[in-house]
């Protein structure tokens, strides 16, 4: 999974990539409640916006390190969580949190964050591995610290 990133100077970029990033930062800090008023106040369209936010990624959320997060698209089936967790156990990385969203239409979103530090593999094998689990619709890599 790492390898599908590259490290660009913000020189290099289109100015809209770095109003993305402030766009996404004014959102998360709260100034920003709406997306249009972020998009709006850094000079993008929300089309620019929405195109972008989850493939520009700073370096602090790049850097590989003792924890991450991860967001999993689940079937709503038994046992689908605890597969989730046995893998993870497996990879003996050890969970933090567990956030998972209600199931709509079948599907549930789990978000997890995980201690890397006793990691038995490397991240992009953890994640090949939760990927192959019947039942699991989508793995996202959307922060390492």
């Amino acid at each position: 999974m790492l390898n599908e990133y590259l490290i660009v100077e913000k020189s290099a970029l289109p100015d809209y990539f770095i109003k993305v990033v402030e766009a996404r930062r004014l959102l998360e800090s709260g100034a920003y409640a709406q997306v249009i008023d972020a998009v709006h106040a850094v000079g993008i369209s929300r089309s620019t916006y929405y195109k972008y936010k989850d493939k520009i990624l700073e370096p602090s959320q790049l850097t590989v390190g003792r924890k991450a997060s991860l967001m999993l698209q689940l079937n709503h089936r038994a046992g689908m969580l605890s597969r989730v967790l046995s893998t993870v156990s497996d990879c003996n990385a050890n969970v933090l949190t567990i956030t998972q969203s209600l199931p709509i239409h079948g599907k549930a979103s789990i978000m997890l964050s995980i201690d890397l530090s006793q990691l038995n593999r490397s991240i992009d094998d953890m994640t090949d591995e939760l990927s192959a689990i019947d039942g699991v619709e989508n793995v996202r890599l959307l922060a390492l610290e």
